[in-house]
């Protein structure tokens, strides 16, 4: 991905057992803080899946999260598979067919598209089929590194027959698209219920919190895994926050930039001389990129319509874990978001100067933006 300095040095160890699944996998690997376009990363003959394929281990992972994006040929099929971890995928292109079986069961299948956003219940044997004339790219998250860093042992992850029903026992509804949701009570945030999203992008954001941030988040096959999706408007920026890491995001709508620097040099970098340690990395669509543990990161939307992120992370309001992720919030005080007064003056100049390229002026500064 287009990044300024710095880089982050790898540490001297062994590779970790998803690390070295990963290398056997003989598809590229991308090792940086993120990719500009999922549309152009180079990719390979993915012979356990059959398609093409990359994988992407990037700084902001942590060992929580795994990402891969495969791309199914007009009128090709994914071999299936199964896994002990938990995958949501998201489709950048192409339409079709994706099937699920449990065992003895008959198989349920969904009609995706790009844009839509689904997870195959833990250990359910499934797979895509492209029925467009053009290539179908998918992205998946997963827990992985999880569960082969603790089994060590590729058999036992990827050949296990054992049913999950308590998760997926074969219902015929099972997928079918639904507005159930809920007001989550950690995050205050709606989150929708629904095995199937078709068109992410499209999705109406409900009422709730009194802000022009619009959030929502999705919990899906009784995963601990989740997806958010978040939207500002144009001529507006998200608060600098920090978090511990495995959270991905991809940028769905607009173009901008975001910056991010290790915690430790505080909440104005610039203005203590320490911007030859500042991340910038610039987005639009497809974009796909991970803040590293313990770093302050802040979203810049410089386009002409309002920004969507599509975030994944470990953070089910049903099915929380036992680590809290309190670091999700931002600074100004322990457990709260980071106020506006703290902003380094030289990043708001530098807002103001990229909007002003593109014709645009800046909103009136108010309090409306909040960590994702």
């Amino acid at each position: 991905m287009d990044s300024k300095l710095p880089s982050i040095q790898p540490s001297l160890r062994a590779k970790s057992p998803y690390e070295r699944f990963v290398s056997g996998e003989g598809v590229p690997v991308v090792t940086d803080f993120g990719v500009s376009s999922i549309l152009a990363v180079k990719m390979a003959p993915w012979r356990r899946l059959g398609c093409d394929g990359a994988y992407f281990l990037f700084y902001g992972s942590d060992g929580v999260l795994g990402l891969c994006a495969g791309k199914i040929p007009p009128g090709g099929t994914t071999l299936p598979e199964r896994h002990l971890y938990e995958k949501m995928i998201y489709m950048f292109q192409g339409e079709g067919v994706a099937e699920f079986q449990q065992r003895d069961q008959v198989p349920r299948s969904i009609l995706w598209r790009a844009g839509s956003l689904f997870s195959p219940p833990l250990n359910t044997l499934h797979r895509l089929m492209n029925q467009s004339d053009q290539p179908a790219l998918f992205l998946a998250v997963t827990t992985a590194p999880v569960a082969l860093d603790h089994y060590r042992n590729e058999q036992f992850v990827f050949h296990n027959e054992f049913s999950f029903n308590e998760r997926f026992d074969g219902d015929l509804g099972y997928f079918e698209s639904r507005d159930g949701r809920f007001l989550g009570l950690s995050q205050r945030e709606w989150v929708h219920q629904s095995n199937f999203i078709p068109d992410v992008p499209a999705l109406a954001h409900p009422g709730g919190r009194k802000r022009r941030v619009k959030i929502a988040r999705f919990e899906m096959a009784k995963n601990s895994l989740i997806g958010q999706l978040v939207e500002w408007p144009v001529g507006r920026y998200r608060k600098a926050h920090c978090r511990s890491g495995g959270v991905v995001l991809v940028i769905l709508r607009s173009s901008g930039y975001s910056l991010m620097w290790p915690s430790h040099l505080g909440t104005q970098p610039y203005k203590n001389g320490l911007s030859d340690q500042v991340v910038r990395l610039d987005w639009a669509p497809g974009s796909v990129f991970s803040p590293p543990p313990n770093w302050f990161h802040q979203h810049f939307n410089i386009g002409a319509e309002p920004a969507q992120t599509l975030a994944f992370f470990c953070g089910s309001e049903e099915f929380p874990l036992s680590r809290r992720n309190d670091g999700a919030n931002a600074v100004a005080n322990p457990g709260s978001l980071h106020e506006l007064h703290g902003d380094d003056p030289s990043i708001r100049r530098m807002y103001e100067d990229e909007l002003a390229k593109n014709g645009i002026l800046p909103k009136r500064r108010t309090a409306n933006a909040i960590a994702e």
